[in-house]
């Protein structure tokens, strides 16, 4: 599977933004696909997951009910709206495809996408 995100931008501190992640090729209904961020200096890390089967989604703990996740199947696409946003949140975010159930680990997905950058502005 082939993965786009788009939707980044500069926003100001409490701001939103919808980004959006086009997969295509074959996907299977046991993937997951997932959002991580890396910051500048820091690690990759998981902000939000939904099987591509029934939509269950989760989220990391610091998204506090600020993010979310969703997809559309008739349009192989997965959305990560973001809300009320601070400047912590300014990172690079990625989209990727997993099949394995240890969803919130970088190292289980095998297909990425480019990213897309966002930037709070304070």
């Amino acid at each position: 599977v082939q993965l786009v995100e788009y939707g980044g931008g500069l926003v100001p501190v409490g701001g939103f933004l919808r980004l959006s992640c086009a997969a295509s090729g074959r996907i299977y209904n046991n993937y997951k696909i997932g959002w991580f961020r890396q910051a500048p200096g820091k690690e990759r890390e998981f902000v939000a997951a939904v099987t591509w089967s029934g939509g269950r989604a989760s989220y990391a703990d610091f998204v506090e009910g600020r993010f979310a996740i969703s997809r559309d199947s008739a349009k192989n696409t997965v959305s990560l709206q973001l809300n009320s946003l601070e400047p912590e949140d300014t990172a690079i975010y990625y989209c990727a495809a997993t099949q394995s159930g240890a969803f919130t680990y970088s190292r289980y997905y095998r297909e990425w996408g480019q990213g897309t950058l966002v930037t709070v502005s304070s």
